[in-house]
């Protein structure tokens, strides 16, 4: 029995819009920190920042049971199922009265929101398989990152119109319309006569499975830096935006073009991968990384984080992060995933509960350091950028591109 493909085109914008749930659920929140630290702790405005993190933990949790659920039950039960865990995280949320409560429905947000991230990229391993497999997902990439080019100033425009609250509203209103796309229009990819009972001693033998693989592992360990360098720089954006160069009203406008012109990393992948390599790409990024980061935390250190030319290099060092992800995240992902297509969904879960949770938790120091100047999230990526080089040299060399 063969699997029936919508459109290419269809396909790669409702992956994309699957996945845009976790950046719009991240992006949008952005513009409403100030906002909510000054309503429910304002004596700890750092800590507003947890309402990003909770989130990110959640849904590195979640990721832990979402690919096992979807290789047992299926992909589009698992994305709708999900959805509706999300939508009923996000009704918490918008009536929340305390951080505590913030806290605990953001991250049920991120447990839901798991669902369609995983099942999603499952179920394109399902079609799809190695550089065929990193192209469509850069292209995933090109339209996800119209999300958070866009989300900061919709989230702008809610908070003026409705207030912060009503950007869980939105969030419904989202995931509402993404899952009702895929239930109409995309067929079930993870086939009855291949789906793996969910069993207690099958889930662990598939666990071992994953972590036994030298491939997996090596590649999820470079992701788990390279999503920490995006999240310290996702919660750290807004502050530095504000609290270095006051440009806080501003701040929605200028990560929307930071958004848009890194957007190309994801395009240049597509058109590079397959000539070059996925190893390749990735080392030569993460070179560039380092060196655009060094020359962040020296000028940083050297002028204090002062005048124009400072603020044009941080802003060409933002795009260098966000730039990257679209020119690694994705092949580490497909390198990771392309010995696992019988277990997709397991693998999905270790490799992405891996990569968020620990990467997320990396992030937090670095978002908690800022007093006024990036000194020290621009320190942190440098040395999580060298890192991921270091750790790039365990995959193995005869990994099948």
């Amino acid at each position: 029995m063969t699997h029936r493909r919508l459109p290419y085109t269809e396909f790669v914008a409702l992956m994309a819009m699957l996945a845009a749930t976790v950046a719009f659920s991240i992006d949008s929140m952005l513009p409403a920190l100030p906002e909510i630290a000054a309503e429910l702790t304002p004596d700890a405005p750092n800590i507003a920042q947890g309402i990003v993190i909770s989130f990110v933990v959640g849904l590195g949790i979640g990721t832990l049971f979402a690919g096992p659920i979807s290789d047992a039950f299926g992909r589009k039960a698992t994305m709708l199922g999900g959805a509706a865990l999300y939508i009923f995280a996000s009704a918490l949320a918008w009536r929340a009265e305390g951080l505590e409560m913030m806290f605990a429905a953001r991250a049920l947000q991120g447990l839901g929101a798991a669902g369609p991230r995983v099942a999603a990229v499952a179920m394109i391993r399902d079609l799809y398989s190695g550089r065929e497999m990193a192209r469509l997902v850069s292209f995933v990439m090109i339209v996800f990152t119209l999300v958070p080019a866009i989300a900061p100033t919709i989230g702008a425009g809610i908070i003026a119109f409705a207030g912060w609250r009503g950007i869980f509203i939105a969030f419904i209103i989202f995931s509402a319309l993404t899952v009702a796309w895929l239930g109409l229009r995309q067929a079930e990819t993870r086939l009855s006569e291949n789906r793996v009972p969910f069993r207690p001693r099958r889930l662990w033998a598939a666990l071992i499975e994953v972590l036994r693989n030298r491939q997996v592992m090596a590649a999820t360990a470079v992701q788990t830096p390279c999503f920490a360098m995006l999240f310290a720089v996702l919660i750290s954006a807004q502050p530095i935006f504000d609290g270095t160069f006051g440009l806080g009203v501003e701040f929605p406008l200028y990560f929307g073009a930071i958004s848009i012109l890194a957007g190309s990393g994801a395009f240049l992948n597509a058109q590079l991968v397959g000539r070059l390599g996925m190893r390749f790409l990735v080392r030569a990024t993460l070179v560039g990384q380092i060196v655009l980061s060094f020359v962040m935390a020296l000028t940083t250190y050297a002028t204090g984080a002062i005048g124009d030319p400072f603020f044009w290099l941080t802003f060409v060092w933002m795009i260098g992060i966000f730039f990257q992800a679209g020119l690694t995240i994705g092949n580490l992902n497909a390198l990771a995933m392309e010995p696992m297509g019988h277990i997709a969904g397991m693998a999905a879960s270790v490799i992405s509960a891996t990569a968020t949770i620990v990467g997320g938790l990396l992030a937090v120091p670095l978002g908690q350091a800022f007093a006024g100047s990036p000194l020290p999230v621009a320190t942190g990526v440098l040395v999580y950028a060298i890192l991921a080089l270091a750790l790039m040299q365990t995959v193995p060399d005869e990994v099948r591109e």
